[in-house]
């Protein structure tokens, strides 16, 4: 519930005059956002300059994941004054994939999605140069980070797991590349056609296929306000890829179970050996415990690798909607979206 002074202001802003609304535009810039009331203006000013720069019909999605600033506050104001602007409200905080795939679904473009963060890591003026991929016969044109200005660790931290990922993924992910793409319209209704709950998009978009190609770019710093990816956040993102699009772990099960076999049956030799032929009681307390703490160990992670596939399958199997869209709007007009069931409610499961 909006407080009576943001009611006031909203209320003024609809009873402007409205810009023309964009009925199928060509291109269509996904941007979600999360507590961005720093960065806003400075993303809305840079991709006007963008959409008045380039002879095309382009509309901005911008999706708010649960924001606990301004930020409704201000894609509100925004969508109700200009018509190019479309901007969904998710029900609560459902992370970044998730708002990215609910910006997907929105998209009305008729040619390519232009995907970008609204920290402006991720510069939107590309935009110009991706087409351009575009229109040679690319379907996915995405950006390959050749530098990043942020702290040591996380440029470590982020290198190592994409040559990781890399050397184990059956699926080919392009080194240092992110969700910061160009994709073809009919890449997306593929992608929207893809149900899976833990979501890992740069992995489906490998996956999907069709002709690919990378663009290299320096990524710039936040241009405000803090990260909101925290190191719980990336973990999880990493998980997904790697339990999603990868045999690996598995295999290391397999593997681990190979070789423990191996050492039990080379400590059983050395037993029989020294109890039948040198007629010695065998000793070993400690390497005997030594064993079964190694053993146990190696059990507890292979459930625990075992039990992350699991967890993947509990929550699919569940068949809940990815997300719950609280309100959109879009073409001049605030439009709660209708639910399944329900003509009344405000509220729809996507």
């Amino acid at each position: 519930m909006l407080p009576e002074s943001q009611k006031n202001v909203l209320l003024s802003v609809a009873n402007r005059p409205f810009n023309t609304a964009l009925s199928e535009p060509q291109i269509s810039i996904v941007a979600p956002l999360f507590n961005e009331t720093e960065a806003f203006p400075h993303l809305v000013a840079r991709l006007n300059a963008v959409m008045e720069a380039m002879p095309l019909r382009i509309e901005v999605v911008l999706i708010d994941d649960g924001s606990r600033d301004n930020t409704a506050l201000q894609m509100q104001q925004l969508a109700l004054t200009d018509g190019r602007y479309q901007c969904v409200f998710l029900s609560r905080n459902y992370g970044h994939q998730i708002a990215l795939t609910a910006g997907i679904a929105a998209a009305r473009a008729t040619e390519a999605l232009f995907i970008i963060d609204g920290d402006l890591q991720d510069p939107p003026e590309l935009l110009p140069e991706f087409y351009q991929k575009y229109q040679e016969g690319y379907d996915v044109v995405y950006a390959v980070r050749k530098k990043r200005k942020e702290s040591w660790f996380k440029r470590i931290a982020y290198s190592t797991f994409y040559r990781f990922m890399r050397s184990i993924s059956y699926v080919d992910i392009p080194l240092d590349s992110g969700d910061f793409s160009l994709i073809s319209r009919r890449v997306a209704d593929i992608m929207n056609q893809m149900p899976e709950e833990s979501r890992f998009i740069r992995g489906m978009r490998s996956w999907i296929g069709f002709r690919q190609i990378g663009v290299e770019y320096e990524r710039d710093a936040r241009v405000d306000g803090e990260s909101k990816y925290s190191f719980k956040m990336l973990q999880r993102l990493a998980y997904n890829g790697i339990f999603n699009f990868s045999e690996y772990p598995i295999k290391v099960i397999t593997r681990m179970g190979m070789v423990t076999l191996g050492f039990a049956v080379l400590y059983l030799i050395q037993t029989l050996i020294k109890r039948f032929v040198y007629h010695d009681v065998p000793q070993g307390f400690t390497a005997l415990l030594f064993f079964i703490i190694l053993f146990s160990g190696i059990q507890l992670v292979a459930l625990g690798l075992i039990g992350e596939y699991v967890l993947r399958i509990f929550f699919q199997a569940k068949g809940r909607p990815l997300y719950v869209v609280r309100e959109v709007i879009c073409q001049q007009q605030r439009q709660p979206l209708q639910g399944l069931n329900s003509p009344k409610s405000s509220e729809n499961a996507v």
